[in-house]
C-alpha cells in the first residue's frame, strides 16, 4: 500500500465487491441454460465467460435461443437473489462514510442493467450511487465507463478509487488512470492474482477497506 491520497470519488464493482453474488450468478446462468436444453457448464467454465454482460454471454452460449435464455436467467436471478445475505458489512460502512462526507460514488459493473437494478434494490442501495454504468454484450467496457464517470465529476483520475474483485477490474482501473483497489474479501476472490496486477491497495477484509477509506475522505 503506497501513499495516503485524499479520495475525491469512489467507484465500485458489484459482483464479489458489494456482495457475494457470484455463486448466484453461477447457479442462475446454469439453470437458465438447463431450462432451454442448452449446454451444461461448471462454475469455472461460467467464470471464463465473464466479460460481456449476461445477455452477451447467452448470445455466445446459445445463439439460436439467447433471448429466451436471458429471460429465463432474469427469472432465476430474481428468484435466487434473496439467498444472498446482502452487502458485505464493511462495504455498507464505506458507502455510509462516502455519503456522510459527500464524496461522489458510482457503480461500474459488467452486469446487465436488469440484474444490476434487481441487485441494488435487494440490497437497499438503489438510489445511493450518483452514476451507474452497466456492461455491454460485446465485451469488457469498464475502462471507458470509469473514464466517463470521472469526466462528469471533473476531478483528477488519480483522486478516484475503483474497487473490484477481479483481475479485469484492476486492469480497467489502471487503463482509466484511477487508483485500483483490490477487493479480495469475497470467497471467490483470488488475492494472489489480484496482487500480481499491482493494485494501489489490496484488502482481504472489507472492514479494513472501510477504515482505510475513512482515513482518506476529507470531513
Amino acid at each position: 500500500m503506497t501513499g495516503a491520497p485524499r479520495i475525491a470519488g469512489a467507484i465500485f464493482d458489484l459482483d464479489g465487491t458489494l456482495a457475494d453474488t457470484i455463486p448466484i450468478c453461477f447457479v442462475t446462468f446454469r439453470r437458465a441454460l438447463e431450462r432451454l436444453g442448452g449446454p451444461s457448464y461448471t462454475d469455472t467454465e461460467i467464470r471464463a465467460r465473464f466479460g460481456p454482460s449476461e445477455d452477451g454471454m447467452f448470445q455466445r452460449a446459445l445463439p439460436a435461443r439467447w433471448q429466451e435464455a436471458f429471460t429465463a436467467y432474469l427469472e432465476e436471478y430474481e428468484r435466487h437473489l434473496p439467498l444472498c445475505e446482502g452487502l458485505f458489512p464493511g462495504v455498507a460502512d464505506a458507502l455510509r462514510v462516502l455519503r456522510e462526507r459527500r464524496i461522489p460514488t458510482a457503480l461500474v459493473t459488467g452486469k446487465s442493467s436488469p440484474t444490476t437494478l434487481m441487485s441494488l434494490k435487494a440490497f437497499g442501495v438503489d438510489g445511493v450511487f450518483d452514476a451507474i454504468e452497466t456492461g455491454s454484450p460485446t465485451g469488457i467496457v469498464k475502462a471507458a465507463a470509469i473514464a466517463r464517470v470521472v469526466a462528469t465529476w471533473r476531478v483528477p483520475p488519480p483522486g478516484v478509487v475503483y474497487v473490484g474483485d477481479a483481475v479485469a477490474d484492476m486492469q480497467a482501473a489502471h487503463e482509466a488512470g484511477v487508483l485500483p483497489i483490490a477487493a479480495a474479501w469475497a470467497p471467490s476472490a483470488v488475492a494472489a492474482e489480484l496482487e500480481a496486477t499491482k493494485p494501489h491497495a489490496l484488502f482481504t477484509d472489507a472492514g479494513d477497506f472501510h477504515a482505510w477509506l475513512a482515513a482518506r475522505c476529507p470531513d
